[in-house]
């Protein structure tokens, strides 16, 4: 087997692997099977004053609170896995993943008190990143286009510090806005 081929074979093991487990993650976490969800809070728990539910208890019932809420991280999850399955998708699955696994991981590692799910959790992320270091050539090529600006006109002090007025005044403008917004809708409990 060429080194090529068996990149290839490496990076196909990664993306079936992590699409297969977060997609169970986040079914289950769809289907109602991973928080405590309003109707699924255990009483025993319901019964702890909010001061002094163990970091997992909270955590876990935090996170179930709001469906909207799961929703949204189950279906980021699988938007995630699904890309890893098309060879033109892969990368932006990577990309909406790794931020994912991260949350979880520090969540894990903040809030429960054992670790498989841990160890899981490195596992996926471990699979990402060597997704993107067999496409390590593509990735430097993307961030080198984004990147690449042609070299900037010498201007003069006073044109930069005009330019840096203008910008200051835009964006106390867009402050002035955005406070006048926040007042007008309300501050909310937080």
């Amino acid at each position: 087997m060429t080194e090529s081929k068996l990149k290839d074979f490496i990076e196909l093991i990664c993306r079936l692997y992590v699409f297969t487990f977060l997609n169970l993650y986040a079914i289950g976490k769809i289907m109602g099977g991973q928080f405590y969800t309003p109707e699924r809070l255990p009483a025993e728990i319901a019964a702890i004053p909010l001061g002094k539910v163990e970091s997992f208890d909270l955590a876990w019932t935090f996170m179930g609170h709001s469906y909207t809420y799961i929703l949204f991280i189950g279906l980021s999850q699988l938007m995630g896995a699904w890309m890893l399955l098309s060879g033109k998708l892969k990368l932006i699955g990577v990309f909406i993943l790794l931020p994912i696994m991260v949350n979880i991981i520090v969540f894990d590692i903040i809030f429960l008190d054992t670790y498989g799910a841990l160890a899981s959790a490195l596992i996926y992320f471990s699979m990402l990143i060597v997704i993107l270091l067999i496409n390590k050539d593509k990735i430097i090529g993307i961030l080198r286009s984004i990147t690449d600006f042609p070299p900037a006109e010498k201007a003069t002090l006073n044109a930069r510090l005009m330019k840096i007025a203008f910008v200051l005044v835009f964006m106390a403008a867009i402050f002035v806005v955005d406070q006048l917004i926040v007042n007008l809708i309300g501050h909310g409990k937080g």
